[in-house]
This record gives C-alpha cells, sequence and structure tokens, in this order.
C-alpha cells in the first residue's frame, strides 16, 4: 500500500481523536457528571463499543456524507479531514462541546467552493434539517422517557438502594449502546471522505470474520476516537455532565438513553429500509450530531422541570460553538486549500 495514503489519512484520524475527546461527554458525560460512574471504567467501554459500532455500522451515513461534495483527490480528502479536525480543536480549546458533524459539513463546502464544484442542495438541505429535528426528537423522547419512568418509580416498591444499583448498571448499558450508535452515525464524519480513494484488501480475521476495505478504513478511524475518548474528553465531560444543568442519576440515565436512540435512528440501514416499505416517513441516514441530541435531552427534561435549573449561560455558549464550528472549517479549508495546490503543487481536486 502506498505510504502516502497513510499520510493524507492522518488527518481523518486526527478528526477522529478530535470527535472522541469531544463526543465522549455526549455518550457518558451525565454519567461521570452525576458521580454515578467512574470516568476510567466507562470511558473503556465507550471506547470499545465505539469501534464496534463503526466497523459494523457505520457504511449507511457515510454514502449520505458523499453526496455532499465528492472529494475526489486524496490531498484534498486530507485537508478536507484537518479543516474540520482543527475547527473542532479550536473550539474545544474553549471548553465547550461543539458538533464534528457540522465541521465536517463546512469543510466539504469549502472544498466545494474552492473546486468550483456545486454544492448538492438537496442533500445540504437535508443534513441541515437534522440540526433542527435531531435536539427536538431526542428532547421528545427524554420527556416521555422521564415521565414514564418517573411514574413507574412512584408505583413501583423498589428500595432506593437497589434502584440506585440498577441506574448504575443502565448508565453503563446505555453508554455502551451510547457509544456504539456513536461509531456507527459519525465514523463517515471522520473517514468518510477517504472511501473513495481507499486502498486497503480484506482483513482477515481468523476463519470467523472478514472485514471488507471500507470496514478497514473505519476500523483505524474508530480507534482514533478511542484513542480520543482515553486521552482528552474529561474537560469537555464536566461542561456537559454537570455545569449545564444539575442532573439526577435517572436524568442522566434517560439523557444517555435518548441520545442513543436518535443515533440509532438515523444510522439504522435495517430501520431505513423497514420504514421505505411502510407508510411511515423515513429518516435520512446521515451523521447527526451527538452533541445537539444531548443537549436537546437535557434541556427537554429541564424544561418539564420548568428550566429553572438549566444554565441558559452554558446553553448559549455552546450555541455559538456550534455556529462556529461550520464556519471556521470552511474558511480554513478554502485557504488550506489554495497552500497546498500553490505552495506545495498538490492535485487538490481532480477535473469533472
Amino acid at each position: 500500500m502506498d505510504l502516502s495514503y497513510l499520510f493524507f489519512l492522518s488527518s481523518g484520524l486526527f478528526l477522529g481523536w478530535s470527535l472522541g475527546a469531544n463526543d465522549a461527554s455526549n455518550i457518558f458525560g451525565t454519567a461521570v457528571g452525576s458521580k454515578m460512574v467512574r470516568f476510567t471504567t466507562i470511558a473503556v467501554i465507550a471506547s470499545v463499543f465505539v469501534i464496534l459500532g463503526a466497523v459494523f455500522g457505520g457504511a449507511g451515513a457515510s454514502e449520505t456524507l458523499g453526496n455532499l461534495g465528492a472529494v475526489n483527490a486524496l490531498a484534498g480528502s486530507f485537508m478536507v479531514a484537518l479543516s474540520a479536525a482543527l475547527a473542532v480543536y479550536l473550539v474545544l480549546r474553549m471548553g465547550v462541546t461543539v458538533s464534528t458533524s457540522q465541521a465536517i459539513v463546512g469543510s466539504i463546502i469549502g472544498w466545494n467552493l474552492y473546486a468550483g464544484r456545486d454544492t448538492d442542495y438537496s442533500t445540504l438541505t437535508e443534513i441541515v434539517a437534522t440540526w433542527i429535528t435531531c435536539p427536538l426528537i431526542s428532547g421528545i423522547i427524554a420527556v416521555i422517557l422521564y415521565l414514564g419512568l418517573k411514574k413507574l418509580l412512584k408505583c413501583s416498591s423498589v428500595h432506593l438502594l437497589t434502584q440506585d444499583q440498577l441506574t448504575r448498571i443502565g448508565l453503563v448499558v446505555t453508554a455502551a449502546i451510547g457509544a456504539y450508535a456513536l461509531g456507527a452515525n459519525n465514523i463517515a464524519n471522520v473517514v468518510g471522505v477517504f472511501v473513495e480513494s481507499c486502498p486497503f484488501k480484506p482483513l482477515h480475521l481468523g476463519k470467523v470474520l472478514t472485514l471488507g476495505p471500507e470496514q478497514v478504513l473505519f476500523l483505524l478511524g474508530s480507534i482514533a476516537i478511542g484513542v480520543g475518548i482515553l486521552t482528552y474528553s474529561k474537560k469537555v465531560i464536566m461542561t456537559v455532565g454537570n455545569n449545564l444543568m444539575k442532573m439526577s442519576p435517572m436524568v442522566a440515565l434517560i439523557v444517555v438513553m435518548s441520545q442513543s436512540v436518535v443515533l440509532l435512528l438515523f444510522s439504522s440501514v435495517t430501520l431505513h429500509n423497514w420504514l421505505e416499505t411502510s407508510p411511515l416517513p423515513t429518516l435520512p441516514m446521515v451523521p447527526v450530531s451527538s452533541t445537539q441530541a444531548v443537549i436537546g435531552a437535557i434541556l427537554g427534561i429541564g424544561l418539564i422541570k420548568g428550566g429553572r435549573g438549566i444554565n441558559w449561560t452554558i446553553v448559549r455558549k455552546i450555541v455559538v460553538g456550534w455556529g462556529m464550528a461550520p464556519v471556521m472549517a470552511m474558511i480554513i479549508c478554502f485557504i488550506s486549500l489554495f497552500f497546498l495546490e500553490n505552495v506545495f503543487n498538490l492535485t487538490v481536486y481532480l477535473p469533472e
């Protein structure tokens, strides 16, 4: 395999690291923030399941992202991923969780502008619409779960210590599911732009399992996500997991459950195929923001409780971060492509 591919892929791996550092707060920040589970324990579990989700469930969302802009040169793919990673990292430095999904969209648009390509506005509209529907759906699911679980606990005679233990177990299980959903849905953000130029051969793991070239690519990207979770996610976790709204263990459990369900809804090929054959509306298979899903769930529960416990200053800071990420990524990508092409003489796009 050409070693230059691995060099260019390094930007995607850096983006994966940034995603792990940022989005870990979404899959178990509430569990750590409520002091129900230790960071190290749940970080290891999340790292394992994010890899499983990416390798075995990541194909669906990556196809839609490719429709937004077909980055057809390896150096261009390198800069698209690097620009998104830099945008995420710069906002992370402020201690604010940010949407990697929005950053990669901004980068792709930056490449489209530089290459003189038309952005597929139907796909862009589909993706941008999820930036509204994702937190909304998550908030609705969280409210339903909160009211239902609250009523169930009120009618049950389960001892408080038993409830506490069950909640701890539930947080670990839902964090594992959330990590799987994160890998399945967001691996497209990390290495989706490298799929067309993927040079890997099938990887045979004994006689039982064979990973296709695309799955090998997803494996490398998801390992980078896991490293990001383990090495740099603690600072952002304290913003989402503790400062946004003080949460009871039960609320923390519901938030993680809601986020997991939403990510699976937007990445499950099986669900998408079933909805297409039914009279129900289909959900687009796009990489959605786990950040927005978690914030939507927290705000949904906070509002149903009267809204008094929500730190609106943190909410405003996070929303500003959401707006900054795609714009920063687009500008960084456009400028950097110019330098790659004119200073380093690299081909950043191929003629149509």
